[in-house]
């Protein structure tokens, strides 16, 4: 496929399929947006995140931990950043079709974002079970991230029936 019609494909496509995959393009950009912020504050741009009244929040406890920067040197939220747009990147990937045409491509989204999917869920246990709080941004991006899963699954289950139809040839 051309540049030209991949660009065309992607941008004018209307499959459900694609319409997945902005989906999961989407909600990878909202979970960015959200750690954007917790990386400003890890990095001490922001001095403190903005967050609901009550005793569960508590940002600062959270993203300022020990742990939150123990993963190679960097602030957490930098390396959440990173990881999302991988999953962005690979929502845009290929065209229309590519459940057909390039199965690896599905296969590969709907697996990073369950790995992302794992990772939001422990990050979010976590918080609570060693800080005893939370934070919005966070829940913020653990939503948008679990919510790609149904999304990513679908073409998934479509280039899989691809790959065995295929070895059935």
């Amino acid at each position: 496929m051309t540049p030209e019609a991949l660009s065309a494909d992607l941008r004018e496509g209307e499959s459900a399929e694609l319409a997945n995959r902005r989906g999961v393009a989407a909600l990878s950009f909202l979970s960015m947006a959200s750690l954007g912020a917790v990386a400003l504050f890890q990095l001490g741009i922001l001095k403190n995140l903005p967050e609901p009244p009550g005793r569960l929040w508590n940002a600062a406890k959270v993203n300022g931990s020990a742990e939150a920067y123990s993963y190679f040197g960097v602030p957490d939220a930098f390396l959440g950043v990173a990881s999302y747009a991988v999953t962005a990147a690979l929502a845009a990937a290929g065209p229309d079709d590519r459940a057909r045409s390039q199965p690896w491509l599905p296969i590969a989204m709907a697996g990073k974002a369950a790995v992302d999917a794992i990772q939001a869920a422990k990050l979010t246990f976590d918080s609570w079970t060693k800080y005893r709080a939370f934070c919005l941004f966070c829940l913020v991006a653990a939503g948008a991230t679990i919510a790609t899963l149904p999304l990513a699954w679908k073409e998934m289950q479509a280039a899989l029936e691809t790959l065995r139809s295929e070895s059935r040839a």
